[in-house]
């Protein structure tokens, strides 16, 4: 799985933005969490996630944290 650094997190909405390393950001809702909850992600996380497609475009459909952290 690719990784990434959460960039922003806007808990109140239930969503998210990943740094990926490419030109844009790739969201996430909150249900794409695997083994944490969304509200428990804080921004500047290292995280893996696997992307997919969504009604808006490119996002993230699996996010959990990274082995690493």
């Amino acid at each position: 799985m690719p990784e990434g650094t959460i960039k922003k997190i806007v808990a109140d909405r239930g969503f998210g933005f990943i740094q990926t390393g490419q030109e844009k950001d790739l969201f996430f809702h909150f249900t794409a969490c695997e083994g944490i909850r969304g509200e428990e992600l804080e921004e500047g996380q290292t995280i893996e996630y696997e992307e997919g497609s969504g009604p808006k475009g490119p996002r993230a459909q699996i996010v959990r944290l990274s082995r690493r952290n």
